[in-house]
């Protein structure tokens, strides 16, 4: 293939790198800056969610992509439009309209992402040959979970370090957790002295080390307890209500069909278990905070407060965002740390208030991720090969256009087994789609409802480590198997890898082992069964997608696959609340049966994926 003398590894990490960032950014970044800038949850939630059409509807324009310039161009330039619209979100950060404005850059950089998505993952196929594909195919999927840690973890990092090093300086508070601590907690703390203070505009807090007893603490007493804390720090400007709906009504689909089926499955085959009611949760500290003197006048100083480091079973409650002015800035403002009911033994951990500059923080992290993505766009104009198959369709009209549309549609639907590439695309996902919702509610759910009863950060640590670890050595090792044998012969063995490892909390459900060590290797060996079994699913859209219009085929693969994610997922945990976690978990095996069927029904080439030296090899 001429043109095609780059290491693959010369541009397969940065590009996939500049796939998942734009998406993280829309999809997770973008909820933590409006959670800092001020804005409610309802607006947070609405606005956001509705971000995730453009890669939803992706494959309506996919056809465009592939008859209009070449996947390159589009790479590099889809690059330079993400760039701008980051940059975009910067400038207008400061402004007073800013919700509205970034927004509408969001939406801008969303589908220009999706867009991205399109004609990267075309590229992958043009650049490289079938063997290749599946090498790779891992490495691609690696680095897109590398974007996903880096945009949320190094980027935000950075917001709150330039917040950090903006404003007055961090308030330190240190949590700690102990069953030796016995005093009571449902106390309201006072500052006695509110006189203001000399040097730089400061908080101050009562305590810097709060201790707090492992113990429980009686449910509705904390209800009242909560109320009376929240009340105070919204009659005082330091928060804002959220609006809650409550003229929402029972729908006719909950009342005449979810209702009557749910009763039904439950009684029928849900799980009989006795769960004793407890009327106690976590314990609680509160903490009170002012400022050491007044602000000017008409100037708010904002206290976001976020973990710094230490166990997740210590929580932030209330005071997540306070907002001081000078018409509050001597009177106490409220932060409540909860422990998780689960814990019993000593922890802590430290949390951190920062001041800073919010706006000039955000915009500061935006103006990075600008720069990232001029940075790809002239890199790959560069780095990218220049495969011969990725060319410009000459003599292009608005009726060419409309015909190819069409022909790009009719051909992806008039494939040979159209009928079985769809139905194993919608299907190979449909027990795994349902477990993934629910593992880490039944990690942290009590034995008594049939969970594990893992603290918060127990948690964190199986599956945001050792998973995550599983999850990318099984897909590497699962692109250098099928680059070695072809997908053909690794078919059966990933699918069984993805389907049969999900018996590992078909296992914990029957145990409900408190050893953390079968825990995480139960986890580390269902997501390497997932990583591993994955690759299968990965290199079959690629395959399926071989022909004229590759990349626009790819996209509808990909669209099936989100759509064979949504709908298992949407009833998965109103399923798992019917039937108790055992029994879900045996519906989820019983489910795999599904994919199984899936692919025995596919026919595929035994030399697809194989070197080429095989392929020759076979052939003579």
């Amino acid at each position: 293939m001429k043109g095609n003398k780059r290491s693959p590894w010369a541009w397969i990490p940065t590009l996939y790198l500049a796939e998942g960032l734009p998406y993280v950014a829309v999809m997770t970044i973008s909820v933590i800056m409006y959670k800092r800038m001020g804005i409610s949850n309802t607006d947070i939630a609405l606005y956001t969610s509705w971000l995730y059409l453009p890669w939803v509807i992706k494959p309506f324009w996919s056809p465009f992509v592939d008859l209009l310039k070449t996947k390159r161009w589009w790479i590099v330039t889809m690059q330079l439009l993400i760039g701008a619209g980051f940059a975009g979100i910067a400038f207008t950060i400061p402004l007073p309209f800013f919700f509205q404005a970034t927004l509408a850059f969001f939406w801008l950089l969303a589908f220009s992402s999706a867009t991205h998505d399109i004609a990267a993952d075309g590229f992958y196929m043009l650049g490289l040959d079938t063997n290749q594909q599946a090498m790779y195919v891992g490495i691609r999927s690696t680095f897109y979970r590398v974007a996903t840690i880096m945009g949320q973890g190094i980027l935000i990092i950075l917001a709150g370090f330039l917040e950090s090093t903006s404003g007055s300086e961090p308030v330190k508070i240190s949590i700690d957790a102990s069953p030796q601590y016995t005093q009571s907690t449902l106390y309201i703390p006072q500052l006695q002295d509110t006189a203001p203070q000399d040097g730089n505009i400061r908080f101050i807090v009562d305590r810097d080390v709060v201790q707090i007893g492992t113990h429980g603490v009686n449910k509705d007493s904390l209800q009242l307890f909560i109320k009376e804390i929240n009340t105070l720090n919204h009659d005082n400007g330091f928060s804002t209500k959220e609006i809650v709906d409550t003229t929402k009504k029972v729908s006719w689909w909950t009342s005449s069909v979810s209702k009557p089926l749910g009763t039904w499955i439950k009684g029928n085959f849900g799980e009989k278990r006795y769960v004793e009611k407890s009327g106690h949760t976590g314990n609680v500290a509160v903490v009170a905070v002012r400022l050491s003197k007044q602000p000017e006048d008409g100037k708010e100083m904002v206290l976001n407060t976020t973990m710094n480091h230490g166990d997740q079973s210590i929580s932030l409650l209330i005071g997540e965002r306070l907002t001081f002015n000078n018409a509050n800035w001597n009177k106490p403002a409220y932060i409540v740390f909860q422990i998780d009911p689960k814990l019993t033994t000593a922890s802590s951990a430290d949390y951190k208030g920062l001041s800073g500059n919010i706006p000039f923080a955000w915009s500061i992290t935006f103006f990075v991720l600008a720069g990232w993505f001029i940075f790809f766009s002239f890199y790959h104009r560069v780095a990218l090969p220049k495969p011969d198959s990725d060319k410009t369709h000459t003599h292009v009209t608005a009726k060419s256009i409309l015909k190819e549309f069409l022909t790009t549609w009719y051909t992806f639907f008039t494939k040979p087994q159209v009928g079985a590439a769809l139905f194993f695309m919608l299907t190979f996902r449909f027990s795994e789609a349902q477990l993934l919702k629910l593992i880490n509610p039944f990690l942290l759910d009590s034995r008594e409802i049939g969970g594990l009863g893992l603290t918060t950060g127990e948690v964190g640590l199986v599956y945001g480590t050792i998973g995550i670890i599983g999850l990318t050595s099984g897909g590497i090792i699962g692109g250098l198997v099928a680059a070695k044998g072809g997908l053909r012969k690794w078919l059966w063995p990933m699918t069984l890898s993805m389907l049969l490892t999900i018996a590992t909390f078909l296992y914990l459900s029957f145990t409900q082992t408190d050893s953390l060590i079968i825990i995480n290797i139960c986890v580390f060996i269902e997501q390497f069964g997932y990583g591993f079994g994955f690759t299968a699913y990965m290199l079959f859209m690629i395959y399926f997608s071989e022909g004229q219009h590759k990349t626009a085929h790819y996209a509808f693969c990909t669209g099936l696959m989100a759509l064979g994610m949504m709908i298992p997922g949407m009833f998965a945990g109103w399923l798992q609340e019917l039937l108790g976690y055992n029994h879900f978990f045996i519906w989820v095996m019983i489910c795999s049966i599904i994919p199984i069927i899936a692919v025995s029904l596919l026919k595929i080439d035994p030399n697809y994926g194989k070197p080429k030296a095989k392929e020759e090899g076979n052939n003579n």
